[in-house]
């Protein structure tokens, strides 16, 4: 059953001035804010009880479902790049994501100062709960889940920084002056480091789960999971095999309609590592930011703008009888399970069904489907990245056993199809596992730092335009050279 309040502490977090001086650098501009000037706490008497501590920790999930999180930004940062996904839409709408999709983007376009700035918006918030929070006088317990709670969100929005850029300005504390403020990027691998620990922090300390109220903030698995793919990312696969196998361990399990486990009132199910919660609250008028489901409904429909849409690569790779086909690519002409007719007429012939929302139930009032979670983290990739940690290290018999848990739901109770894989070649295996994650996690935005990481990017993307030693990473937003004077410095290539 779905919780309609989605977590008491969501409703709280719309009377959080999250860009207020409490909140943000100085730079932040007043415009980010939905939240009526009036209902902001003054600093100078905040960070006093625990109250503000829940309030401050409350607001670093809020700014998650930002357009610059989970919106047009992340989409070209993190989607329209891989060969699951293209820009969709009208010819003549967002046509900036065409310089992503053929990789000659350059430094001034503006989706990637909205990435860049969403992340280190949340990475400021984390800080400033961090370095306040350990002063305020109240419950031990509580005040050490909370600070576990930022070190995760800040490990989350690092890995997707130093994903996207490479070296990134590592910022762990708040700026005490203006010395401060103007810092050079980070290496890569020290960047790595201080998520790591951060994720063994928050892990030590974050509780298995929550009561109904708090469902959704971040848990043990949530961050063991994420300590699994950041060390996935770096190729250390015996910790990717001893964080995954300690996941497994922790009740979690596939849903068992791979479809139902994107709807509504399957949010946080079994399944749920870690969502990103997003609803509607009318009476705050700052809570229904998220335009994740509304920037790719089907366009034509109420339901959105139709971008960020299916290819053909990736209709094409699923296996006959594979149940994640239909529940991933909503077609031109079909009916979705929920009972909405797709008009022929819409200009697209796909679009994504995993931000789908039932069209009886988008308000009109706020953004199409804002209601709708993100699901960042699910079950079944912690299964591919256990399967792919013991293929690495020769434990074929487990890599199987995980890779062929996650098939067994996609052939939906129907006999003969999606067999088993039963090859013992470690490369063979290791394809075998590459291509579930791919129609697996389809249009999750993962799968073009899946194919990089994997050393394919060449080959995958080389006939859309992809370069070696250029477009594994992204270029650093042109402006913040700018505003740095040169401390700064561009990605190669750019």
């Amino acid at each position: 059953m779905k919780i309609n309040h989605k977590n008491n502490y969501i409703q709280k977090i719309g009377l959080i001035a999250l860009c207020s001086g409490l909140f943000v650098l100085p730079a932040c501009k007043k415009s980010f804010l939905d939240v009526d000037p009036q209902a902001q706490q003054p600093a100078v008497t905040f960070w006093k009880s625990a109250d503000d501590a829940t309030k401050a920790v409350n607001s670093i999930y809020a700014i998650l479902r930002s357009n610059d999180n989970t919106g047009f930004p992340a989409i070209a940062i993190e989607s329209v790049g891989g060969d699951d996904a293209e820009k969709g839409s009208d010819p003549n709408d967002a046509t900036y994501y065409n310089s992503y999709n053929d990789f000659s983007v350059t430094a001034t376009e503006g989706q990637l100062q909205g990435f860049w700035n969403g992340q280190y918006k949340n990475i400021n918030l984390c800080n400033q709960v961090l370095d306040n929070v350990p002063n305020i006088s109240m419950d031990a317990s509580l005040k050490a889940r909370y600070l576990a709670e930022a070190k995760f969100v800040r490990a989350y929005s690092y890995f997707r920084l130093v994903r996207a850029y490479g070296d990134v300005p590592l910022r762990l504390n708040v700026p005490k002056d203006a010395s401060e403020f103007n810092i050079p990027r980070t290496p890569k691998a020290q960047v790595y480091a201080a998520i790591e620990k951060d994720l063994n922090d928050a892990a030590a300390v974050l509780p298995q789960s929550y009561p109904s109220a708090d469902i959704g903030r971040a848990t043990k698995g949530a961050a063991l999971a994420l300590h699994a793919k950041v060390a996935m990312y770096q190729q250390k696969w015996a910790d990717v095999l001893s964080y995954t196998n300690t996941v497994m361990t922790l009740g979690y399990d596939l849903f068992p309609n791979y479809e139902q486990g994107f709807r509504l009132n399957n949010e946080n199910n079994i399944e749920s590592v870690f969502e990103i919660q997003c609803e509607i609250i009318p009476s705050i008028a700052g809570s229904a930011t998220s335009q994740y489901s509304q920037i790719q409904g089907v366009r034509g429909t109420v339901a959105g703008y139709g971008l960020n849409v299916p290819t053909a690569t990736l209709a094409a790779a699923y296996e006959p009888g594979d149940v994640r086909r239909d529940a991933t690519i909503i077609f031109r002409g079909e009916t979705t399970p929920q009972g909405d007719p797709i008009p022929v007429t819409v200009p697209n012939p796909m679009y994504s069904q995993k931000p789908y929302v039932p069209f009886n139930l988008i308000n009109t009032s706020f953004n199409q489907g804002a209601q709708q979670n993100v699901r960042v983290m699910r079950f079944a990739e912690v299964l591919l990245m256990n399967a792919e940690a013991a293929n690495e290290l020769g434990n074929t018999a487990l890599a199987k056993t995980s890779l062929n848990r996650v098939r067994a739901r996609a052939r939906g109770g129907v006999a003969g199809v999606l067999p088993d894989v039963t090859s013992n070649d470690k490369e063979v295996l290791r394809q075998a596992i590459w291509k579930e994650r791919f129609v697996e996690l389809a249009m999750e935005y993962d799968r073009y730092f899946d194919v990089i990481r994997q050393g394919r990017a060449a080959t995958v993307f080389g006939p859309l335009g992809w370069k070696a030693n250029k477009n594994e990473v992204w270029p650093i937003p042109s402006n913040e050279i700018d505003i740095s004077a040169g401390t700064l410095t561009q990605n190669p290539g750019y």
